[in-house]
């Protein structure tokens, strides 16, 4: 048959776009068809990154060595799973050092607190002479005598005096021991940053060091997300943000096989970009249909400006050269060129994309190039119409 289903469907008006056959079209090349304008809905298709829902990226607290490194990219580790170790002897030595400055700090507080239980109930100031010791002995049989006879010693003070000097070594017994309890805190605060946990189920994305490697704080370790669920980050023009809210369900097309798939308005962020008037948006997609870092066009409705009419083609015959889309059109004097477009958004007929520039209607492009189609024919050879 040399029409094929498609037309038949445009010449009887079941689909919106018109489509007539190519009168000269290169051998093997297949159908090409007349681009014809359609009613379009006021939509724009703005790229995105496909990225995690939940994203980290483990750094260094502390200068070392790495001496664990859990796995490479792409492995999986459940919550809590140990994925970087830093070589802590040095710490340990460090703690096993503060571990004795706390027993010497709590045997003087046991100590002070005995000085003071003795000077409480057996006051010094009170005891009689004993020993031969010159200093005492000469402060006892001369010194305290002549002063109580003077009216100048004073018991009480004198043992008041001694209570307090007795309560001051008790505090500072207590300091003493504050301060070793504090080091070995800091220690093991330090002890467990030299140690990378998993926050949450996910998978090793990207790894910055290997075992063996000497590290600094700040430095990079591994980036590690959760795959489970993805999302589009998209810089939408400020101007389209009045018509979008959390919650809307949108269209996105992938990047691979040209798939239409729902996505979810899930965040817009508070705040433009000064110099490119933009707002960050996160649109959630369905599981399992993409990977992180894939590119996604999302339709996003622009209210500012009314429906409009654009050209409309098959999808099949775009070709993407890297990131920027292009048709081949066969022009009046049957020559092929490549030419880049500005796509907008899928049409309600399955198949078919809007134009937002690069075509007019009334021109002729190839619907399914094939691999070897190049640009570089000067001239179409005449051939039987489809």
């Amino acid at each position: 048959m040399g029409i094929n289903i498609r037309t038949m469907l445009f010449s009887a008006g079941l689909l919106c776009l018109g489509a007539m056959p190519a009168q000269a079209q290169p051998p093997g090349v297949g159908d090409t068809y007349v681009v014809q304008q359609s009613r379009g809905a006021a939509t724009v298709s703005l790229g995105g990154t496909v990225i995690p829902y939940k994203q980290v990226t483990l750094s260094a607290q502390l200068p070392g060595r790495i001496k664990f490194l859990a796995g490479i990219e792409g492995d999986q580790f459940e919550e809590d799973a140990l994925l970087v170790a830093i070589d802590d002897r040095e710490l340990l030595a460090k703690r096993q050092a503060a571990i004795a400055l706390l027993a010497n700090a709590d045997a003087a507080l046991r100590n002070a607190g005995a000085q003071y239980s003795r000077e409480l109930w057996s006051p010094r100031s009170r005891e009689p002479m004993s020993g031969m010791g010159m200093p005492n002995l000469f402060d006892q049989m001369f010194t305290d005598p002549m002063e109580s006879v003077m009216g100048r010693r004073n018991e009480p003070a004198t043992r008041d005096i001694d209570l307090y000097s007795s309560h001051i070594g008790i505090q500072q017994a207590q300091n003493s021991l504050m301060q070793a309890r504090s080091e070995i805190q800091a220690i093991d605060a330090k002890l467990r940053d030299a140690k990378s946990l998993a926050p949450f189920d996910g998978v090793i994305t990207k790894k910055f060091i290997e075992v063996g490697d000497t590290v600094q704080p700040g430095q990079p370790l591994l980036e590690f997300a959760d795959l489970t669920y993805l999302q589009v980050m998209v810089d939408v023009p400020a101007r389209l943000r009045p018509g979008l809210n959390i919650g809307m369900m949108l269209r996105a097309q992938l990047d691979v096989g040209d798939q239409v798939v729902p996505v979810r308005l899930a965040q817009i962020y508070p705040m433009a970009d000064a110099q490119r008037h933009t707002v960050k948006m996160k649109f959630d997609l369905p599981q399992g249909v993409s990977a992180p870092g894939m590119y996604v066009k999302v339709l996003v409705p622009d209210l500012t400006s009314p429906g409009h009419e654009a050209p409309i083609i098959p999808t099949s015959a775009i070709r993407y050269n890297g990131s920027l889309p292009a048709v081949y059109v066969v022009g009046e004097d049957g020559r092929v060129e490549l030419r880049l477009i500005r796509v907008g958004e899928e049409s309600m007929s399955p198949g078919f994309t809007t134009v937002l520039s690069g075509l007019r209607a009334g021109e002729r492009v190839i619907a399914n190039p094939g691999p070897g189609l190049s640009a570089g024919w000067s001239e179409v050879p005449p051939g039987p119409d489809k």
